[in-house]
């Protein structure tokens, strides 16, 4: 059974930073395309980040050039950078990969639970 787990989250006041992490467990045999999403409650989650097994990123516009995503594909752990930290950025970040967990399986979506992110103003 394959699980996402995030950790980083916490209060920050505007301007400040935050190292969000998401560690995946359990039958893992590849990890394909991970990424981070943000939902607010009452809102749909939007994508915040993406980065591809080798490395390629993409970013919504509002987070480029003050988050940064990475991965550590020997640990299978998924980074998010935040710098800047506006109010706006406040919500609960979600880990999401798309994961082959053995060999008679196909490539499948896991979601973490999520980490609250809270900036004050």
């Amino acid at each position: 059974q394959v699980q996402l787990v995030e950790s980083g989250g916490g209060l920050v006041q505007a301007g400040g930073s935050l190292r969000l992490s998401c560690a995946a467990s359990g039958n893992i045999l590849s990890i394909g395309t991970t990424a981070w999403y943000r939902q607010i409650p009452g809102k749909q989650r939007v994508l915040v980040a993406t980065v591809s097994p080798s490395g390629n990123t993409d970013y919504q516009d509002t987070v480029k050039g003050r988050f940064t995503i990475s991965r550590d594909n020997a640990k299978n752990l998924v980074y998010l950078q935040m710098n800047g930290l506006k109010p706006e950025d406040t919500a609960v970040y979600v880990c999401y990969a798309r994961i082959r967990p053995t060999a008679t399986l196909d490539f499948m979506d896991y979601w973490g639970e999520g980490t609250l992110v809270t900036v004050s103003a």
